[in-house]
């Protein structure tokens, strides 16, 4: 079997997911085309240098909709004869982008593959997608539809974790990320997101909150 690597991992600053958060004007496609513009440069990627653009995303409506990793293609600087793939595997859409790309590798498909995510909560807010799973009774009943939430609370129910050890846990991660920042440890693979003027919108994660 091929073995397989990751030779470089960029993203953009995290901005809120909320209507007022520091990205809300920036679409998807923006975040998704400055992201493959920095692999681009970075790497020195010229004509077809990559198999595929898969990119994972869950709520594929509107502007994430009608296949966003291809149009994120289109609007960088890679070359236009590569493709795109968007996949949605709900939260773990752009982990399981990178899994296939790796497993595309292993099987013989290509040697080079992007592959990422992206989701803009502030512009396509979520479950505006609608979904059988949600809104269909044949389904919604005879499956006991859980959304994550409500699952969370159940688990912690099932397995006695308080309210109070959630908001630790919680707090202990903002502390640690911030923590992180400080160090310099993401100064490799954060790109700043600029506006067409090239003025800075967001360089830093939003929303760490030590």
């Amino acid at each position: 079997m091929t073995d397989v690597y990751i030779y470089d991992a960029l993203r953009t600053p995290r901005g809120k997911g909320r209507n007022d958060g520091s990205l809300h004007e920036v679409t998807a496609l923006r975040l998704s085309s400055l992201t493959l513009n920095a692999i681009q440069s970075r790497n020195n990627l010229s004509g077809h240098a990559v198999e595929d653009v898969i990119w994972g995303n869950v709520t594929q409506v509107g502007e994430q909709g009608a296949c966003l990793a291809r149009s994120a293609v289109l609007a960088s600087d890679l070359d236009e004869s590569i493709p795109g793939l968007s996949i949605n595997r709900f939260c773990a859409s752009g982990l399981e982008a990178v899994n296939l790309a790796a497993n595309q590798v292993r099987g013989g498909a290509g040697e080079g593959y992007i592959a990422g995510g992206v989701e803009s909560m502030s512009r396509v807010p979520m479950a505006s997608d609608g979904g059988a799973i949600a809104v269909d009774p044949s389904i919604t009943f005879d499956q006991y539809f859980v959304p994550q939430g409500i699952g969370a609370d159940i688990i912690a129910t099932e397995y006695g974790f308080s309210r109070d050890q959630g908001d630790a846990l919680a707090v202990e991660s903002q502390k640690r990320a911030k923590i992180a920042w400080d160090e310099n440890r993401f100064s490799k693979s954060i790109i700043p997101v600029e506006d067409i003027n090239g003025i800075t919108i967001l360089a830093h994660d939003e929303f760490m909150r030590p």
